[in-house]
């Protein structure tokens, strides 16, 4: 199995972008899917997380301006990324559990840098 990034880059504060992150190899079932942040000198942190049912949870410091969505059928999670401000630079990574046919794991990407500059 695995997970592919793609979507950062650089943008202006208060811009957006969007990450996208698919699945792919032998999947049986994807539970919950989410989005983690790594600034430099910190540790990796939650962004976003939802379930296959649809769930969301967001750090407090995203919410209003990210919006986590999946599409099932796509294997795929999606990270609308909104007013974006200094602090939202870092690199994100996308993590999933996957049923594997023989148990669940969790996969990381890659990981994708989003940087904002002023």
């Amino acid at each position: 199995v695995q997970l592919v990034e793609s979507g950062g880059g650089l943008v202006q504060a208060g811009g957006y972008l969007r990450l996208s992150c698919s699945a792919s190899g032998i999947i049986f079932n994807i539970f919950a899917m989410g989005w983690y942040r790594q600034a430099p000198g910190k540790q990796r942190e939650l962004v976003a997380v939802i379930t296959s049912g649809g769930s969301t949870n967001y750090a407090d410091s995203v919410k209003g301006r990210f919006t986590i969505s999946r599409d099932n059928a796509k294997n795929t999670v999606y990270l609308q990324m909104n007013s974006l401000s200094l602090e939202d630079t870092a690199v994100y990574y996308c993590n999933a559990n996957i049923d594997t046919g023989v148990r669940a794991i969790r996969y990381w990407g890659q990981g994708t840098l989003v940087t904002v500059s002023s």
